[in-house]
C-alpha cells in the first residue's frame, strides 16, 4: 500500500499521482493500492485557493514537466471547497480500496482534464452513483477531519506527502523552488526513480 495525504485541488498532487499510477500499471503492480487521504489546504492554510494563482501554477507545470496534463482546466470551474470531494473519496475507500482510488483519480481528472467543478453536488452525486457510494457521504466531514488530525500528528508538510514502509517524502516527482521569488518546477528523475522503486519494486 502507498499512502498519500493530498488535496483534490492541488495540481502538484495531480501530476504526482498520475506519474505514480502510470508507473505502477507499466510495471504490472496492480496489486498495490494508492490510498489518498485528505489534506484540506483550505483548512491548513486558513483560506481558499485563488483560481488565478492555480492557473499560473498549472501553466508552469505544463511548460516544464506535464505538457500532456491539465488539458481543459478552467479557472471558472475551480471548486469553492474540496472538502465534499475528499469526503466522497474517503467513503469510496470504506467501500473498497480500489473504489476509493478510482474516485480519487477520477475527481482530479474531472477538475484538471475536463474543467468540471468537483464541488458541484450534482457532479459528486453522479460520481458516487457510478461507484456505488452512498450520496450522503458527500456531506460527512468526519473522515476529512480525522485525516487532517492524523496528518498533523505525522507531520505532513504539504500536498502530496507520501508514506510507505516507515518512510515518508514530500512530492517525490517534482523539484519545486522559488529562486528570486518566482516559482520554478522541474521533474526530479532521481528522486522519482528512488521513490518508485521503494514503492513498487524495481522495473
Amino acid at each position: 500500500m502507498i499512502e498519500v495525504f493530498a488535496d483534490v485541488i492541488c495540481p502538484f498532487a495531480h501530476v504526482s499521482l498520475r506519474r505514480l499510477a502510470t508507473r505502477r500499471d507499466t510495471v504490472g503492480r496492480g496489486d498495490i493500492r494508492i490510498v489518498v487521504r485528505s489534506w484540506p489546504l483550505e483548512i491548513v492554510n486558513g483560506e481558499p485557493f485563488d483560481p488565478d494563482k492555480i492557473a499560473e501554477e498549472i501553466e508552469i507545470l505544463r511548460g516544464s514537466v506535464a505538457p500532456d496534463l491539465f488539458t481543459h482546466f478552467d479557472p471558472a470551474a475551480y471548486p469553492s471547497s474540496s472538502v465534499p470531494a475528499m469526503s466522497l473519496t474517503a467513503a469510496g475507500y470504506r467501500v473498497a480500496p480500489e473504489v476509493g482510488e478510482r474516485i480519487a483519480l477520477e475527481l482530479r481528472s474531472l477538475l484538471f482534464e475536463e474543467g468540471t467543478d468537483v464541488a458541484d453536488p450534482g457532479v459528486l452525486a453522479r460520481v458516487a452513483d457510478r461507484h456505488g457510494v452512498d450520496r450522503a457521504a458527500i456531506e460527512d466531514r468526519t473522515s476529512v477531519e480525522a485525516d487532517l488530525d492524523e496528518g498533523r500528528r505525522r507531520h505532513v508538510t504539504g500536498s502530496p506527502h507520501y508514506f510507505l514502509d516507515g518512510q515518508d517524502v514530500f512530492c517525490p516527482t517534482l523539484d519545486v523552488s522559488k529562486p528570486e521569488g518566482s516559482l520554478r518546477v522541474r521533474f526530479d528523475p532521481d528522486q522519482f526513480e528512488a521513490f518508485a522503486e521503494a514503492a513498487l519494486g524495481a522495473d
